[in-house]
């Protein structure tokens, strides 16, 4: 419903319980919300609030109709016995059931009676650690409660925040916004991005406030006061309210300059937007925990504004790229913003890190809020990870190692991958998988061919390095040896963080049969136990990967026996199966001249930059 005139109502204290009432009138049947009609505005007090009246003629922009909001299940009313007439009647059809405020002491007993969504409705001065915290801590995660609350820095400014629960946006507003000084998130399309780079080149004030904003968020450095973007600053600085003696403030508050350029401060109560967005510490502290006097603080020179819906943090969080591209996609997609940041940042802390003031858009089951975060990147990229670090930590490698400049590129990745902004942002976790594993493919065709041309390469010295900086792992498994007797399979554990798990089986015949690293490729050399000169020995190499993907594998034999012999293939690769044995063949040709006596080969595999080895003794025999 559309009223004759303006959407809101400027009256008298004195004058509100009687036009609440008329509103109130006006909106009650179920079908005037839809009908089109005209409609009582909605009545707000601005005795001595010249600001306030500012932004009622900066709602006018933002706002086309008026309707009666989706209810909460639970309301409650702090303070009640201060409010002027008419506020609170004014918050009631806000919430379905209204319960009072003694209610909240025991937070546990109330939220187990009263599930649902729950709305705390008072003056800034009652919302207090005691009790908004436990509610906030028992609601949060909740897929049976929510909370969020509606606020002001007097009781004009609660009512001027109730009052505009019952607008709603202009379909032409709906420009969404973001505005960083800690990233450089992506281009969303849809979304006006600016980042430090833009604060150099664009008047980011007359961009704010020159337009109309469905949603915008601000995000950068700050205090309760203030936050920066480039030498532009958003201000929480009041007009109106009187500053409190004995209380800290700013700079200003003390007849001292800005300490920004004061021509580029955004007076925050200014914005033109449905929805901001303060994406910076302590921008919505409770009460008792603000560091400056109410005259200067972000939050309620938000709410004083046009905003019918104000994003706070109410203390320090971590919020970066992910919540950026979750916010930026949440906000395209009609999301709830508080959902979404808490959401996302559920894997950097155990609390909630914004609060909503202003009642959600359209309220859906707690169930279905965003999935939480968990900040778990892929086990692949942390195996990976791992085996970098030691070898390029370790000395198990030259500083002149021809993997090492391959190796820390590839680090320098992982380092990066590993983040939470980027491994849940820029790329995908598909994109990640995708990038790594081309990467390791490449490395692993590198290490296979340096095996093949230097089998004495210091990376094959890795179970004798690392198992000198080890501890025995009393857990000793039994297993059959590729001779078929019987052997002990035993780990190796690290002692310090660049010194890697080694596993080993070890048969009383063949002695140390293979190694191989925790999740590396498991081998057995198959062959017969002797050749005759000039002969063939086939061989068979029986593989199980942990995870499917190519496998290099290769033969070598020891350095006086490979000028006698012709290794057929040299090296080779297979596409494995993720647990699942598979054969490959090779074939060791020997020179008629070759002396018979005992001999070995060791058969390789490797894969993610892991090398698994399994040595066979076999006899050359006269021809």
């Amino acid at each position: 419903m559309k009223p004759a005139g303006p959407l809101f109502r400027p009256v008298k204290f004195t004058q509100l319980p009687t036009a609440v009432k008329e509103f109130l009138d006006a909106t009650e049947a179920p079908e005037a919300t839809d009908a089109g009609g005209e409609a009582a505005a909605v009545p707000v007090p601005v005795e001595g609030r010249e600001d306030l009246v500012q932004s009622l003629d900066l709602a006018a922009r933002l706002y086309r109709t008026l309707g009666r909001p989706h209810p909460v299940d639970h309301g409650v009313l702090l303070g009640a016995e201060q409010l002027p007439d008419g506020v609170a009647d004014l918050a009631r059809p806000l919430a379905r059931h209204w319960l009072t405020e003694d209610r909240l002491a025991d937070a546990p007993a109330f939220l187990r009676d009263h599930p649902g969504s729950l709305l705390l409705v008072g003056c800034y001065d009652r919302l207090t650690l005691d009790p908004v915290r436990s509610l906030l801590l028992a609601t949060y995660r909740s897929r049976t409660h929510a909370l969020t609350l509606l606020s002001g820095r007097d009781a004009a400014s609660l009512a001027w925040s109730v009052a505009k629960q019952y607008a709603r946006p202009d379909a032409e507003v709906d420009a969404v916004g973001l505005f960083t000084d800690t990233d450089r998130p992506p281009h969303l399309p849809g979304v006006q991005v600016f980042d430090d780079r833009d604060f150099e080149q664009v008047d980011i004030q007359s961009t704010i406030l020159d337009s109309r904003w469905r949603k915008v968020a601000f995000q950068g450095h700050g205090k309760d006061d203030s936050v920066n973007l480039g030498e532009f600053t958003i201000c929480g600085l009041s007009p109106a309210a009187p500053a409190r003696p004995g209380l800290l403030g700013p700079r200003c508050a003390y007849g001292l300059p800005c300490y920004k350029p004061e021509d580029k401060l955004v007076p925050l109560h200014r914005v033109p937007a449905v929805e901001v967005v303060l994406s910076a510490c302590n921008s919505g502290p409770l009460a008792d925990l603000a560091l400056y006097d109410p005259k200067y603080q972000l939050l309620l020179n938000a709410l004083d504004g046009p905003a019918r819906t104000v994003v706070a943090a109410v203390s320090v969080h971590d919020s970066d790229r992910p919540e950026n591209v979750a916010w930026m996609r949440s906000a395209l997609a009609g999301g709830d913003t508080v959902d979404t940041l808490n959401a996302s940042l559920a894997g950097s802390h155990p609390y909630p890190a914004f609060l909503r003031f202003g009642l959600p858009e359209a309220p859906e089951p707690a169930a279905a809020r965003p999935a939480f975060a968990e900040h778990r990147p892929d086990p692949l990229l942390l195996t990976v990870g791992r085996r970098l670090t030691a070898l390029l930590g370790s000395e198990l490698l030259p500083h002149n190692h021809a993997l090492r400049p391959r190796l820390t590129k590839l680090a320098r990745k992982v380092d990066l991958w590993v983040a939470r902004p980027t491994h849940l942002a820029d790329q995908s976790a598909e994109e990640i998988r995708a990038s790594l594993t081309a990467d390791l493919q490449s490395l692993d065709h590198v290490i296979a061919g340096q095996v093949t041309a230097n089998p004495e390469d210091e990376l094959m010295n890795y179970p004798a390095h690392f198992g000198d900086r080890s501890s025995l792992d009393p857990e000793v498994r039994e297993v059959t040896c590729h001779c078929g007797r019987p052997s002990q399979e035993f780990t190796r554990r690290g002692l310090l963080p660049n010194v890697l798990d080694t596993t080993c089986a070890v048969c009383m015949r063949c002695g140390d049969v293979t190694f191989r690293l925790p999740e590396a490729p498991a081998l057995l050399a198959h062959a017969e136990d002797e050749v005759r000169q000039g002969g063939v020995l086939e061989v068979r190499a029986a593989l199980t990967a942990p995870r499917g993907g190519p496998v290099r594998l290769g033969l070598f034999v020891p350095t006086y026996l490979r000028e006698e012999v012709t290794v057929e293939p040299g090296s080779t690769k297979v596409r494995a199966v993720g647990g699942q044995a598979q054969d490959v063949h090779f074939r060791i040709r020997f020179d008629p001249a070759t002396a018979p006596q005992a001999y070995y080969f060791t058969v390789f595999a490797v894969q993610d930059l892991a090398v698994s080895t399994a040595r066979r003794h076999f006899g050359v025999l006269p021809r």
